[in-house]
């Protein structure tokens, strides 16, 4: 089974929308018999947030001159994501937070995938959620040890008290810059680089397929 990696930010509202059309188009895939495995890789747009996070609108007005202009892209947002069948309800998002102790749950719940295959998705997608339509503050330990659990992953927030997986998190991170990527999501399949953004569940689907039979042909015989 080949393994798709997607690199991106909890705090990335197309990855969220990204995840929802990766879902329908691997429903797609399979029904014809192509099964892939998924693992979600850290990738931080704030690197230099503080670890308390900072209060949003004003992170917001700061990044794109007016809250108007912040109101009107949270707005396409908004569209975009109701195409993909999802909710976004920023007027409940009061806090920008710095994203490592969120990828440090997500990288916990990867190393538990092997024996509960899709766990770290399900992380992933709790976090999304709890972030984009809860409006949930994933810098706080006790938030993340609370979806984190009801997605199936048990002791986060005792994980996060420590230091495991943070030096992993930020080598992957600082990796994933080094080699070029700017802009989450990114999809790579067997480590080759397909293609970064949330584009339509067909069109991903055709990427997968293409990419899969590439690498197929490329294989020793």
């Amino acid at each position: 089974m080949r393994r798709i990696d997607v690199i991106s930010d909890v705090i990335c509202p197309w990855c969220w929308i990204g995840r929802a059309h990766m879902e329908r188009a691997l429903e797609e895939l399979a029904a014809e018999g192509l099964r892939f495995s998924v693992r979600w890789r850290p990738f931080q747009l704030n690197p230099d947030m503080p670890a308390a996070g900072v209060e949003r609108t004003a992170y917001r007005v700061a990044k794109f001159g007016s809250l108007e202009r912040s109101r009107e892209l949270d707005a396409g947002v908004a569209e975009a994501g109701r195409a993909a069948g999802l909710e976004f309800r920023f007027e409940r998002m009061l806090r920008t937070p710095n994203t490592l102790a969120a990828h440090r749950v997500i990288r916990m719940a990867g190393a538990a995938d092997d024996a509960r295959p899709g766990l770290q998705d399900a992380v992933a997608a709790a976090l999304f959620r709890g972030y984009f339509h809860d409006g949930a503050d994933l810098g706080v330990a006790s938030v993340l040890d609370a979806l984190a659990a009801d997605a199936g992953l048990a002791g986060a927030g005792a994980m996060l008290a420590g230091d495991a997986h943070r030096s992993e998190v930020e080598a992957e991170a600082a990796a994933a810059r080094e080699g070029g990527i700017s802009g989450v999501p990114s999809f790579l399949m067997d480590r080759h680089l397909l293609f970064s953004g949330a584009m339509p569940a067909a069109r991903m689907a055709q990427a997968f397929r293409e990419a899969d039979a590439i690498l197929a042909a490329r294989a020793p015989a």
